[in-house]
């Protein structure tokens, strides 16, 4: 368990605090085919009611990704995701009073977004994909996601897994920071997220939520994503198969608690409610002296 840093995230909106307590990232997928909850709400009523019941339940940020990073995906266009996306996008504008985040690996569907609303750009590639993603979010100001990825999501459980999973997380993080700074991005508007589950083995990922400190020197707020992952449904295992996703859940909250107390800032998952909950307590594991007092006089 570490001291977590402080840091303060400048929003359109306003500042976003990161430190004295957890901000929970309330994962929203506009798609059909997501790993956990593909379909479920790509309908843009669905996904406005989930978004704003994110708000409700406890959620800090809302991360809307209108194309699957699932192992073995594709990938679509640009315009097929700007037509998933921007519609829910107009649809929330107004009503959501939390930032939006958008998950995309796309300078095109990041430039449309954030002039529809949209405070946060998550890119998964770590500017690998399209590296002018850092000068459109340099243009409006915008808070930007770098993530670790190894591969593609069509070749990161296929590829050789890195020898030193944490050395090269930390390699390829200081890469993509590099890239964002040259955009002209303050190094205060930058968040890192080591990609678990990202081109990384089951053990690996262990190794990364156990190693975060590490990660955490680079000097820059993180965010970490366990939830519903394959590697919680290959240690859950039932009579030689994995658990399905939606049965990851007590799985989920031990990572993150773990990721907390090992320096998380955010943490990005599908059960909001219920991980706003293991965030507040793993909070008050971290910052004792901002509990209530229960002991008797």
């Amino acid at each position: 368990m570490i001291s977590r840093k402080n840091f303060q995230l400048k929003l359109r909106s306003g500042t976003l605090a990161l430190g004295e307590r957890t901000a929970v990232m309330g994962v929203l997928n506009v798609t059909p085919d997501s790993f956990s909850d593909g379909g479920k709400f790509f309908r843009v009523e669905d996904a406005v009611k989930a978004a704003l019941a994110m708000e409700r339940a406890g959620a800090h940020i809302v991360d809307i990704g209108a194309e699957s990073t699932r192992p073995g995906s594709e990938g679509i266009s640009a315009a097929e995701e700007l037509a998933r996306l921007l519609p829910v996008l107009q649809a929330l504008r107004g009503r959501l009073k939390i930032p939006i985040s958008v998950d995309t690996q796309k300078a095109s569907v990041a430039e449309a977004a954030l002039g529809t609303g949209a405070a946060m750009v998550n890119d998964i590639s770590g500017l690998k994909n399209d590296p002018r993603i850092a000068d459109v979010a340099a243009k409006f100001g915008a808070v930007l996601i770098l993530m670790h990825m190894r591969g593609t999501p069509r070749t990161m459980q296929k590829l050789p897994f890195a020898r030193d999973a944490v050395r090269d997380v930390i390699s390829g993080l200081r890469k993509s920071v590099v890239i964002a700074r040259k955009a002209g991005i303050p190094k205060s508007q930058l968040i890192l997220d080591p990609g678990i589950g990202f081109g990384k083995s089951y053990q690996q990922n262990y190794e990364l939520l156990a190693c975060l400190p590490e990660v955490a020197r680079l000097g820059y707020p993180l965010l970490v994503g366990t939830s519903r992952k394959g590697f919680l449904g290959a240690t859950l295992a039932r009579n030689g198969m994995p658990r399905p996703a939606g049965e990851r859940i007590w799985g989920t909250a031990a990572t993150v608690a773990a990721s907390i107390l090992n320096g998380a800032h955010i943490v990005r998952v599908h059960d909001v409610e219920e991980m706003a909950q293991v965030a507040k307590v793993a909070d008050a594991v971290l910052h004792p002296e901002c509990c209530p007092s229960n002991r008797s006089k």
